[in-house]
């Protein structure tokens, strides 16, 4: 039978850009039948077992649901930090002129999906969740991109790519202002000053990661204990971490390369099999009707292509940026589309925005099936567009 199977199929799979988005999607199918099973609950236990130490002096024992989403999302930010930043010294956002495209199309794309749900929600309940809809699941956007190929534009996929970094950026912005409470001036001064220690290795041109992520886990640990979510401690740390102007590999890029594969097949896996956990009541088609629901589809599947749409030609017509090659119009209405999968990103801050069972619940629900209409209509558009383009040529 082993002479059936080409070993070589795994490897390649690894290396594709898709493998990341299908791992979520197959993480997200197994998490929903794990709710809706006979598992549902003692899976609901084991996520709530805590883990750790815990003395007069040190606190870290915690529920593994926290620790997934406090401690292995920190690694995701911090991938994300390094990826920002490389991109802003040498990359898709290295200049104005490079940059302004995808930071118009990013800002629209988070301030209109976030300004439709606040309009929807005000003055209710779950108006504090209006930054759910903002965000973009870099993983499923690009991978779900990726599936199209060669039918799509390069500079299709690198826009969407410096869109999403951009769009990251604004997520741990908004987090670290709105979604974090009782703020600790304490722990949050020691976080700062280990923080500038590390700048200071940095401009002495200390080049081993250690000096720098040994440290990064004690920022960490106070952020956790500041009441600013410990996230952006991973943002933070990636900021200080040496690279080079030049093509030679840096420390950066190392670290970089070094985090992708576990965050995309490990971490972000992991993050939506614990979290995606949706047990399907009576009723939750309902709550699609209701303004939470309203107000993350319309902010997700209309929101952000609409305002992605309108900022990017804002951009070109004010001439401070134009579109990249190859990429026309409705590309850009396809791939507007495509960022309207919130996923682990809009579940993430949906985490962060009630304390409530039932909205989280109903939010998840809401993110998953408008990740979904997002998803399909972006794939079928850009699928609709590319290929008659292809028979015009």
């Amino acid at each position: 039978m082993a002479k059936f199977i080409n070993l070589k199929v795994f490897p390649d799979f690894f290396k594709s850009a898709s493998a990341g988005g299908i791992l979520l999607i197959i993480s997200l199918v197994i998490s929903l039948l794990i709710a809706n099973s006979p598992w549902g609950e003692p899976f609901e236990n084991f996520l709530n077992m805590e883990l750790g130490y815990e003395s007069a002096q040190l606190h870290l024992r915690y529920p593994l649901l926290l620790w997934v989403n406090d401690g292995l999302m920190a690694i995701f930010f911090l991938l994300v930090g390094l990826e920002i930043k490389r991109e802003m010294l040498e990359g898709e956002l290295s200049s104005f002129r490079q940059a302004a495209l995808p930071l118009f199309a990013a800002i629209g794309g988070m301030v209109v999906p976030a300004g439709i749900y606040a309009l929807v929600n005000s003055g209710t309940d779950t108006a504090s969740g209006w930054g759910i809809p903002m965000a973009t699941d870099i993983a499923f956007a690009i991978g779900l991109l990726s599936l199209l190929g060669s039918r799509v534009p390069v500079g299709l996929k690198i826009f969407l790519t410096a869109l999403a970094i951009v769009d990251d950026l604004g997520a741990i912005v908004v987090i670290a202002i709105f979604y974090s409470a009782g703020l600790q001036v304490t722990y949050l001064l020691y976080a700062g000053g280990i923080f500038l220690l590390l700048l200071l290795f940095n401009r002495l041109g200390v080049k081993s990661l250690v000096f720098y992520l040994v440290p990064g886990l004690f920022i960490w640990y106070f952020i956790h204990h500041s009441g600013v979510h410990a996230t952006v401690a991973g943002v933070l740390t990636a900021l200080t971490i040496p690279t080079t102007p030049d093509a030679k590999e840096s420390p950066l890029e190392n670290l970089e390369h070094s985090l992708t594969k576990p965050v995309n097949f490990l971490i972000m896996p992991i993050f939506a099999l614990v979290n995606t956990n949706i047990r399907f009541e009576a009723g939750m088609l309902e709550g699609l009707q209701s303004p939470l629901g309203i107000g993350i589809i319309l902010g997700l599947c209309l929101g952000k292509p609409v305002g992605i749409f309108v900022s990017s030609w804002i951009a070109v017509k004010l001439k401070v940026s134009t579109l990249p090659a190859g990429v026309n119009w409705p590309m850009v209405l396809g791939m507007g589309l495509l960022a309207g999968i919130g996923f682990t990103m809009s579940i993430f801050i949906a985490l962060l925005s009630f304390t409530e069972p039932q909205y989280q619940t109903g939010a998840k629900f809401s993110i998953l099936v408008a990740s979904v209409l997002s998803g399909v209509l972006g794939y079928f558009m850009l699928r609709s567009v590319s290929r008659k383009k292809t028979l015009a040529l």
